[in-house]
């Protein structure tokens, strides 16, 4: 009587990928979350002055009154894509680098094994 059995030799490779949240994230254009994203940086710390001063440059927009900012980089702190810094009584802020590594397991079927018995 014949029997036969099959064995598959798979492995199972890792790989790890980085992947930063902000390639992510789409603001909605022309509204003051997408203005503040587009003009703070990740390098330096920047005022409310400079905010504004890099809003009218880059979008031609002025704020008469910055009070409708603070709104949105508070929520943007509050949600952890911004830091703040509050030294000598003025306020500079920075977005956060968000890095993110997953690993992804692919399994590969290398070779079928027949095993023939004979008894």
């Amino acid at each position: 009587m014949d029997s036969s059995k099959t064995i598959y030799e798979t492995t199972v490779e890792e790989r790890e990928e980085i992947h930063n949240i902000w390639d992510y994230l789409r603001f909605i254009e022309n509204t003051q979350a997408f203005h503040l994203v587009s003009v703070i940086g990740f390098e330096e710390w920047i005022a409310m002055e400079e905010i504004k001063r890099r809003i009218k440059e880059l979008f031609n927009i002025e704020y008469k009154n910055e009070r409708s900012l603070y709104p949105y980089i508070k929520t943007l702190v509050d949600c952890g894509l911004f830091e703040v810094s509050n030294v000598g009584g003025k306020r500079k802020w920075r977005r956060k680098e968000l890095i993110v590594a997953v690993k992804s397991r692919k399994k590969k079927q290398l070779e079928e094994v027949r095993v023939l018995e004979s008894s």
